[in-house]
Order: C-alpha cells, then sequence, then structure tokens
C-alpha cells in the first residue's frame, strides 16, 4: 500500500531531502512550504502534490488542515519540519512571539486539526526538534511569548523545547489510539534555515557553514523514523539524533510542564481562532 507523507517546510534544505528521499521509496508525498516557487520547485521535481502556507498566520494554518483533510482520507506520517531562527523579537498578527508560533503553536494546530484522520490512519507523527533545547532554553510558561527580556537564542530554544514536549504529551493522549509520535535533532545543517536570524548567531551559521552537514545528512534521521515501524525499530514519545534515542534535557523530562504546555497551546491557538463560538 502506497503511504501518504505530509512534510511541512518541504520547500528547502532538510524537508526538500526528506521528501525527495521518501519518494524515491514510492511514498505519496505531499509537500508544504511558504514560498510558492520554492514549493513547486520541490514538488514537481519528485511528483508531488504541494500545498502553501505561512506559518505566522494560524489561519493559514487552520485553511491548510481543511484542504489536506478534504484530499487525503488517510495520512501515514506527518512530518512538523517547518520552523526557523529569528532575529529581533516580532509579533505575529495573531499576537504571539514569531519564533514560539513558527517552531511549535503552527504545528500543535496542523497537528489537533488533522488528529482524526491521523488516528484513524495509525499515524507517524515527527517533530523536527533541535540539541539547543539542552542549552539555549530558558522556559518559562508564564512567558511563552517571551515579552520579558527577548534574546533569540533563548527564544529558539525554548521552542525546540516546546516540541519535544509536545512530542511527549502527544504520545501520552493518543498513544493508546494509534499515533506514534517522535522528535528529533538533524544536526547542525547547512541550509537557509538561519536567513532570519540577526547579529553574531547570523554570523556564526555563515562562517560556520562550510564545516556543516548536507540538508540531505540532515534529513536522514528524519527518513529513517518516517520508513521504520515504531515500537519495534524506535521508541514513540523519545528523542533522537542520528537515528539513536539520545538525552533530552531535565526539563524536557518534566511531564506536568508537558501538560501544561499542551493545555496552554490550546487555549493560545483558540484565541486566534476566527470561526464564531457558540454562548
Amino acid at each position: 500500500m502506497t503511504r501518504t507523507i505530509v512534510i511541512t517546510g518541504a520547500s528547502d534544505g532538510i524537508g526538500a531531502s526528506a521528501a525527495r528521499a521518501l519518494a524515491q521509496e514510492g511514498n505519496r508525498l505531499v509537500v508544504v512550504g511558504r514560498s510558492a516557487a520554492k514549493t513547486k520547485a520541490v514538488a514537481q521535481d519528485i511528483g508531488a502534490d504541494h500545498f502553501l502556507a505561512d506559518f505566522t498566520e494560524l489561519l493559514q494554518v487552520r485553511e491548510l488542515a481543511a484542504a489536506l483533510k478534504e484530499k487525503y482520507p488517510r495520512i501515514d506520517v506527518l512530518a512538523n519540519n517547518a520552523g526557523g531562527i529569528m532575529g529581533s523579537r516580532e509579533v505575529t498578527v495573531d499576537g504571539h512571539e514569531k519564533t514560539f508560533q513558527v517552531n511549535h503553536l503552527a504545528p500543535f494546530l496542523l497537528t489537533e486539526l488533522l488528529m482524526e484522520v491521523l488516528v484513524d490512519s495509525q499515524a507517524t507523527i515527527i517533530n523536527t526538534s533541535s540539541a539547543a533545547h539542552r542549552f539555549m532554553a530558558k522556559f518559562d510558561m508564564a512567558d511563552l511569548d517571551s515579552e520579558k527580556g527577548y534574546n533569540n537564542r533563548a527564544a529558539y530554544g525554548n521552542a525546540k523545547l516546546a516540541n519535544i514536549l509536545f512530542t511527549k504529551e502527544l504520545q501520552k493522549r493518543h498513544g493508546h489510539r494509534g499515533i506514534n509520535a517522535a522528535a528529533f535533532h538533524p544536526g547542525v545543517v547547512g541550509s537557509n534555515f538561519s536567513a532570519e536570524s540577526a547579529g553574531i548567531l547570523k554570523m556564526g551559521y555563515s562562517l560556520l557553514n562550510r564545516f556543516m552537514l548536507t540538508p540531505t545528512q540532515g534529513a536522514e534521521t528524519l527518513v529513517w523514523l518516517a520508513s521504520t515501524e515504531p515500537g519495534v525499530v524506535w521508541t514513540p514519545g523519545e528523542y533522537y539524533v542520528k537515528r539513536k534515542q539520545a538525552k533530552i534535557s531535565a526539563t524536557a523530562q518534566e511531564t506536568d510542564l508537558a501538560r501544561q504546555l499542551w493545555e496552554r497551546s490550546e487555549a493560545m491557538v483558540a484565541s486566534c481562532d476566527p470561526r464564531p463560538r457558540g454562548r
């Protein structure tokens, strides 16, 4: 049976590389990106379907989910790969700090909106995180939008920590329904990932680019998680580096924090829902 695999952030970098590799295995790929030209080019190259969505606007995430549900009654793999390192603090049209929204709130919302299709498909959900969660994060549940003393490194680390907490709570809440979730670190990849960052962080990435992994190398763990059997080859709910389960920070292991983040994320995306609410 041909599997349907949806990858966000697939117009470039590891998302595009993973899409190409998984298409070669005979899967039906659905690539999602922000750039119309780049996303279309990747899709045409591998014979995939494509959709456009800018995760800085949650309405576009809702529209994407509706379009995916309408076209695909089955989604075997959802790879939440879209993300980025931002520069100075920006607030989205939804009122949230851009780094947190693009890296966590948008994929959280997309996953939630697709949940019934994913459960019916007994799907694998893969969240692209980072080792940055261990040394950059300064997580404050009361300040998820980084209103107090913004630092772009900390904002990114917090978002990548949120990816792991989300993965663990996702497995806890929906694992018994057939969902298999995993988070992974792709390594330090030379791509356009840091294009919106600034200052020393952007300069550091530029100087080190020649020593970084290629997007193909960075995509290897994503491809592995999408291609192998959860519960047999890898353990759902865990975090992986180079195809192996890896250590996470003490904060990422806090089960109560994962629950709180889920509930707070639900409230944050609900507040941006344009649909009228009943009394």
